[in-house]
C-alpha cells in the first residue's frame, strides 16, 4: 500500500495537469528504508512528449546524488499518461529500475476526473496497490 500525504498527492496531480499535453515526471524522496514519501521533486521530461517520458540524465544524477547525501531514496517515481489510463506501458515496465519504489501514474486524459494509481514493478511484474491519502503535512 502507498500511504501519501494529501499535499504531495495534490502536487503530483497539479504537475501532471500543468504539463499536459506532455507527460510529467518526478520523484518523491523519503528517508532510506522507511517507505515514507516526504520530499516532492518535480523533474523535467527530457522528451517533452505526450506519449513518453525520460528523466534528463544530468538532472537525474544530481537528484539521486542529493538523495544519497541526505540518506534518502526514491519512495515514489511518478509520471502521467495524457491519453490513456493510469496503467504502466511496456516501456514504463522496462524502465522500472527501483524495486522498492511505488510507481505512480496519473492520467490527464479527462480534465474532470482524477485518476491516480500506484504500482509495484519488480522484474517486469506489475502489481497494483491501494493508495491511502493522509491529510496534514508529511512527517519530517
Amino acid at each position: 500500500m502507498l500511504r501519501i500525504n494529501r499535499a504531495i498527492y495534490d502536487r503530483i496531480v497539479a504537475h501532471a495537469r500543468r504539463d499536459h499535453p506532455d507527460e510529467a515526471c518526478g520523484v518523491v524522496a523519503g528517508p532510506e528504508g522507511t517507505d515514507r514519501p516526504e520530499r516532492f521533486i518535480e523533474m523535467a521530461n527530457a522528451e517533452r512528449s505526450p506519449t513518453f517520458y525520460r528523466f534528463d540524465s544530468k538532472e537525474q544524477l544530481k537528484v539521486w546524488r542529493e538523495m544519497d547525501d541526505r540518506d534518502e531514496e526514491p519512495v515514489v517515481v511518478y509520471h502521467s499518461h495524457t491519453a490513456t489510463e493510469a496503467y504502466p506501458s511496456r516501456t514504463d515496465i522496462s524502465y522500472a529500475s527501483e524495486p522498492n519504489a511505488h510507481y505512480v501514474l496519473v492520467s490527464t486524459r479527462d480534465p474532470e476526473t482524477e485518476e491516480f494509481r500506484s504500482y509495484r514493478i519488480v522484474d517486469g511484474v506489475v502489481t497494483e496497490e491501494p493508495v491511502e491519502v493522509a491529510e496534514g503535512e508529511p512527517a519530517r
